[in-house]
């Protein structure tokens, strides 16, 4: 399979923008600068197309832990443990098809060359050295609000602060590509233009192993905005694989249906918290605000290239037969087996698995549910027979990631 990963990277900075900013109070774009200032210093010091990659990704992606370390984070303890952010971070960025190691880079994106840091290191990969100083800087100045009136007088704080974070290099590395042509290039109404004037081009021709770790990298942090829905993408996914034995598909097919499993709910990122996880019924402004993660997840996937059917799959599990469904409203005639098949699963997985306002369900308790919505003429009757045969060996129970070998 081959996929576009700058589009797809790009398209997941929207995400980013959205975590941080409720999750830390950075500015909007925050990880777009960050990636830009860190390919414009890739570039100064001549890296070449894999290690500009490498750099720019880690870069755009050095805070993709957030959500998950919001929901392990201890209840009632309002201090910030570094560590976990990074090393989650670190874990999840590897599992992306990069041509050369990004081993530490964004494991130290908070460690300073004085020992000062969540690991008490000194020495570390220089790239996560300059993620670091440009994350610090950017929290610290918000760089796109920077006049070219205080481009000096930026400088000269950034260069005050040179052994307090990060590395001397670094810092160093970032001074010699700050100038009033960078500054303009990170303004608001421009930064998403130069970044994806930065990004290499990268499509990866991936093998099984690789689209099933890509596909776990999305699928974990789209779980993890919620803790009602930290394994909800996963299972998904997981269930559609079932299926795809279930029904003879070929290798192919089963990934690709894989992979738009994991990326379903990429639009409920946008969705805030609070509703997500309300306890409550919600009204009918919320459900307004809920129903928008599907146009979200069309929209996003649009951007991108290659995706094809995966794009429609992804899109449409809030569909129904008769045409009631959301964002579109087409009806059955109009979408395909698989979309079909991935809107039952949807339903399965939301019913059985633990929400706010509602304990977890066996099978046995799911599936009367699903028959009714069937003979409503709501979702398709076939697949809902055939999952209550696949799945109920697996009641009350996670499925396990596909076995290749």
């Amino acid at each position: 399979m081959e996929i576009s990963m700058d589009s797809l990277c790009f398209m997941f900075s929207k995400a980013f923008d959205i975590i941080e900013e409720e999750h830390t109070g950075a500015s909007t774009h925050h990880s777009l600068r960050v990636a830009s200032l860190c390919a414009k210093m890739g570039k100064y010091a001549g890296y070449d197309d894999d290690a500009l990659l490498a750099l720019l990704t880690c870069a755009l992606f050095h805070d993709n832990a957030l959500t998950e370390y919001a929901l392990n984070q201890e209840a009632g303890v309002s201090s910030v443990n570094l560590r976990p952010h990074c090393e989650y971070g670190q874990r999840n960025v590897e599992w992306l098809p990069f041509n050369k190691s990004v081993d530490g880079y964004i494991l130290h994106h908070h460690s300073c060359e004085n020992g000062i840091g969540p690991f008490g290191v000194r020495e570390f990969p220089h790239e996560a050295a300059l993620i670091g100083a440009v994350d610090i800087s950017d929290f610290t100045y918000h760089l796109q609000r920077v006049p070219p009136s205080e481009l000096s007088s930026l400088r000269d704080k950034i260069a005050a602060r040179i052994g307090t974070f990060s590395t001397k290099r670094a810092v160093e590395a970032l001074l010699s590509v700050l100038d009033n042509e960078t500054l303009e290039s990170l303004r608001d109404e421009n930064i998403r233009v130069t970044v994806r004037k930065l990004f290499p081009p990268w499509k990866a021709r991936m093998g099984d192993e690789s689209v099933l770790r890509l596909s776990r990298f999305i699928s974990h942090i789209i779980d993890c905005k919620s803790i009602y829905t930290r394994k909800h993408s996963e299972q998904i996914a997981n269930r559609t694989w079932i299926m795809g034995d279930y029904y003879g598909y070929t290798r192919e097919e089963k990934m690709q249906l894989f992979l738009a499993a994991s990326l379903h709910d990429i639009g409920k990122i946008a969705t805030p918290s609070a509703v997500l996880e309300k306890p409550g019924k919600l009204d009918k402004d919320e459900y307004r605000i809920i129903m928008e993660h599907v146009r979200h997840t069309y929209d996003w996937l649009g951007e991108v290239e290659g995706l094809g059917k995966i794009r429609s799959w992804a899109s449409e599990h809030h569909e129904r037969l008769d045409g009631t469904g959301y964002p579109f409203g087409i009806l059955g005639t109009e979408f395909d087996f698989n979309s079909r098949l991935l809107a039952c699963i949807d339903i399965y997985q939301a019913v059985c698995e633990e929400r706010p306002y509602h304990s977890a369900r066996s099978h046995e308790d799911t599936m009367p549910i699903l028959y009714e919505m069937a003979n409503k003429g709501l979702i398709d009757s076939k697949v809902v027979k055939d999952l209550d045969e696949a799945m109920a060996e697996y009641s009350l129970r996670d499925l396990p990631p596909p076995t290749l070998f």
